[in-house]
């Protein structure tokens, strides 16, 4: 018998969980799911004769030897700070792994070990890394075997609530890791555009962005996403004059996440003492200078900020929970860890409502040996949710996690090392399964622009 060892339940884990079990006879494997919050990993198991949940703590090591030792694949869906970790111990135990997160450049340096054991690390095996990366690289071996050069190459991804949520005034649900939400953008950008590359700092992300028109959904806004400049040679792409890769929202939400990221309200790498004790007025205080006695607050903040102190981004703030005197409570350490609990409690997806996954991808193409004819490819994927069910973005990171784990535990994937989901291999079989599944990517060619 396999044993497969899942860290995590959150948010993202569910329908991997459920699919992974709902295999197990068939497969002859059992799955363990750990997690610190023990009551959610049980949740995920829901009593299932081949799983088991237990509590696990990623920092203690003689936990981890004792779990990992027993594992044939582990399945790291923890915060990326510990892939680098995770993927140690599985090479110290022999075990493959598969992650949905950005591939560390520690993991990259495991290479020849993975070689040497016969071991494959796969990354970037979700959604937004996963399913866009698979579904590019098949876009791009089709023009290319038809003799194309691609010339501009356009990503677009996106976890956010159906159009017909209106819950919150910033139109936006957690669905996902809310730390992941917080640190948007940390890193900075950069992409390239028309030959020129262009670099962003963290403070300048959210001020950049464009509108983006999607079919059924109308019109979002786009912000850059990371380092879209690896993707050239990731992808085979090393003569594009346009790469880029963003993030959806609905519009709004950038100008506002602009000013919390200008306020310092995102750290999460200083610890600050007796956070709980204060109160969030008297948080919100902690980031502003020095004032005359009987100044209000929300007039500072929108004088420091240059914003309309009755307007929008205003009001946004307000709803946050920004200006209450409610105190904070819970054992937050750092600031971001007091964003990430308003997150959490301001903008929750309402019971029997939906969410929704976007990817969207444009290619522009031309043809050399057609007298240099142009065209433009689009490819969308829309997922909606379930409500009171399992959500879009559940299914959609989920599942990718969760074929790839069946490809290696039943060697369909005769690939060593540390991998992205790149080559044909791998993306052919799990785009087929995901298309059988019910997600798929309808694709058209639109003119192509002046």
């Amino acid at each position: 018998m396999k044993h497969i060892l899942i860290l995590g339940a959150g948010q993202s884990t569910p329908y991997l969980i459920n699919y992974l079990l709902n295999q197990a006879e068939e497969h002859d494997w059992f799955v363990t799911v750990g997690d610190l919050d023990i009551a959610s990993a049980q949740k995920a198991i829901n009593n299932h004769p081949r799983g088991n949940a237990i509590q696990f703590d990623i920092n203690d090591q003689a936990m981890r030897a004792t779990h990992f030792e027993k594992a044939d694949l582990v399945v790291n869906m923890l915060s990326p700070v510990f892939q680098q970790l995770v993927g140690l111990e599985c090479l110290n135990h022999t075990a493959d792994m598969i992650t949905a997160s950005y591939e560390n450049p520690g993991i990259r340096d495991l290479n020849p070990d993975l070689n040497r054991k016969g071991l494959i690390f796969l990354n970037e095996m979700g959604l937004d890394p996963g399913i866009d990366h698979m579904s590019a690289m098949k876009m791009i071996h089709y023009v290319q075997d038809k003799g194309g050069v691609i010339t501009g190459f356009l990503s677009y991804g996106s976890g956010v609530p159906a159009p017909e949520v209106q819950s919150n005034p910033l139109r936006y649900c957690i669905t996902w890791n809310p730390r992941n939400v917080v640190r948007a953008g940390e890193v900075g950008a950069q992409y390239m555009e028309e030959g020129k590359v262009k670099v962003l700092s963290y403070h300048h992300v959210f001020n950049r962005t464009w509108a983006v028109e999607v079919n059924g959904v109308g019109t979002m806004e786009a912000y850059p996403n990371r380092n879209s400049l690896i993707y050239r040679e990731i992808f085979g792409l090393t003569h594009v004059q346009t790469m880029i890769r963003g993030t959806l929202r609905y519009p709004g939400w950038s100008e506002t996440w602009q000013q919390i990221v200008r306020l310092g309200l995102t750290n999460d790498t200083m610890p600050v003492p007796d956070l709980a004790q204060h109160t969030y007025r008297e948080f919100l205080e902690m980031f502003l200078p020095l004032h005359a006695s009987g100044s209000k607050l929300e007039q500072r903040v929108a004088n420091l900020l240059r914003i309309n102190p009755t307007g929008k981004i205003m009001d946004n703030l307000k709803f946050l929970g920004l200006f209450s005197k409610e105190v904070i409570g819970g054992n937050p350490a750092t600031v971001a860890d007091v964003m990430i609990d308003l997150l959490k409690k301001k903008l929750p997806l309402p019971a029997g409502q939906r969410d929704m996954v976007v990817l969207l991808h444009e290619l522009d193409v031309v043809y050399p040996d057609e007298g240099g004819r142009k065209e433009r490819l689009r490819s969308a994927l829309i997922e909606f949710g379930e409500a009171d069910g399992f959500t879009a973005m559940s299914k959609t990171v989920g599942l990718p996690a969760a074929i790839a784990a069946k490809l290696v535990l039943t060697d369909q994937l005769p690939l060593t090392g540390c991998q992205l989901p790149t080559h044909p291999v791998i993306y052919e079989p799990v785009l087929s399964e995901l298309e059988s599944l019910g997600i798929r990517f309808n694709e058209e060619i639109v003119p192509v622009p002046e």
